[in-house]
């Protein structure tokens, strides 16, 4: 079939690769340990979804605005204000069933075919994929492992060219779990004011961070929040993935015109669903601040146990639920161990090449399960090395 340019290009996430080829093995009486999937293990917390319950039982099934119910608009801006030290009205607010399109929908609006855009390697793949469906050109930037995993500043400012229209950045960061300092937020947000560059900050891990480290928006600091699209969502900090609710902040003229794709794509997110974020955003907020506990917890057990493995070396990650050990010490590629791995110690994990052509030499492992199932993992993967040390001499 002839397929149009701009989907041409378009491949799957990994994740969702692993994810099938993990159930078949599971589906043929194989016990699998998931730490492919960068999801919650937690049950959406009580509160929220009770009222999603109840909205559905009170009939709140209908269609809502397309840029969301204004109840959910105002707690999302009041709550996000509070959290960045900015003020953020409403209107700046588009709710979206997932936080995609609060990346995809600004790219289609801002990007021409022909403008750049600078974006992390490695980094979620559905940034490349926005990219070339707006018909731009991705600019790749590598993350700094001696920096916990920071942009390349030295390179970054070697990919600013008069074409740069867009600068996407994710801190916490995914596949990392790094954290963006300050000085790399300023240098960045000096050379976006510039050179009049927007910049598309994701953080949906914003509220997951550990040992008491503060994240700092980029959207907060001076002349930036004029330039900046904020997106954020439910999922990850609520347990809420199947919920589908995220939203964009952004100035108000590029928020109408998210709205209108919205309308014209996806209509407008669940209204019952609207209803339970505010609830999420409102109520008490001790189940998010024990869930993040027990991460960190879990985090600490992973990365002690995988820097005791010969041959793996695994910085802390200081956000999200992920951890991103290098392997080139072992030798061989990181799609062939992610498959050793499940094929023999019946552990799923990611290889970082499914997040942009710097993940080589990295696997990701993410830390959203039980501390139990993360030892057994451990000690899976350790014997896996040893066998393969024994079994390719």
């Amino acid at each position: 079939m002839n397929f149009t340019e701009r989907v041409q290009n378009l491949s799957a996430e990994g994740a969702y690769h692993m994810l099938a080829r993990a159930q078949a093995f599971e589906a043929a009486g194989r016990p699998i340990i998931h730490l492919e999937i960068g999801q919650p293990d937690f049950p959406t917390f009580t509160n929220i979804a009770r009222a999603g319950v109840a909205a559905i039982e009170n009939g709140m099934t209908r269609y809502t605005p397309s840029a969301g119910i204004m109840g959910l608009r105002e707690a999302i801006a009041c709550d996000a204000g509070q959290r960045r030290g900015m003020e953020i009205r409403p209107e700046q607010v588009v709710v979206a069933p997932g936080a995609k399109p609060a990346l995809f929908f600004p790219i289609l609006a801002l990007v021409q075919p022909g403008d750049e855009v600078i974006y992390p390697d490695p980094g979620f793949p559905t940034y490349v994929a926005s990219i070339q469906v707006a018909g731009g050109t991705p600019v790749p930037v590598p993350l700094c492992e001696d920096d916990d995993f920071s942009f390349d500043l030295s390179a970054f400012d070697a990919a600013l060219s008069q074409r740069t229209r867009l600068i996407i950045l994710n801190s916490p960061g995914n596949p990392t779990g790094g954290v963006m300092p300050l000085h790399a937020l300023d240098h960045i947000a000096e050379m976006a004011r510039q050179h009049n560059i927007w910049v598309l900050s994701d953080e949906i891990y914003s509220r997951l961070v550990f040992d008491g480290l503060t994240v700092q928006s980029i959207a907060s600091l001076p002349g930036m929040a004029e330039r900046t699209i904020i997106c954020d969502g439910f999922s990850k900090t609520y347990a809420m993935t199947g919920w589908r609710l995220g939203y964009g902040i952004m100035p108000e003229a590029l928020a109408e015109r998210m709205e209108l794709l919205l309308t014209h794509s996806v209509g407008c997110t669940a209204s019952f669903t609207q209803v339970a974020g505010i609830s999420a955003l409102t109520g008490p907020q001790d189940a998010v601040e024990a869930a993040v506990a027990e991460y960190q917890r879990r985090r600490d057990v992973l990365i002690a146990g995988l820097n005791a493995i010969p041959g793996f070396r695994c910085r802390t990650p200081q956000g999200a639920f992920y951890a991103f050990p290098n392997i080139t010490d072992l030798g061989k590629t990181s799609a062939w161990w992610a498959d050793y791995l499940l094929e023999t110690a019946g552990v799923a994990v990611l290889p970082g090449t499914a997040f942009g052509p710097r993940g080589e030499g990295y696997l990701r492992l993410c830390f959203a399960n039980s501390v139990s199932n993360i030892h057994l993992a451990l000690k899976n993967m350790a014997e896996a090395v040893v066998h393969s040390a024994a079994e390719f001499q």
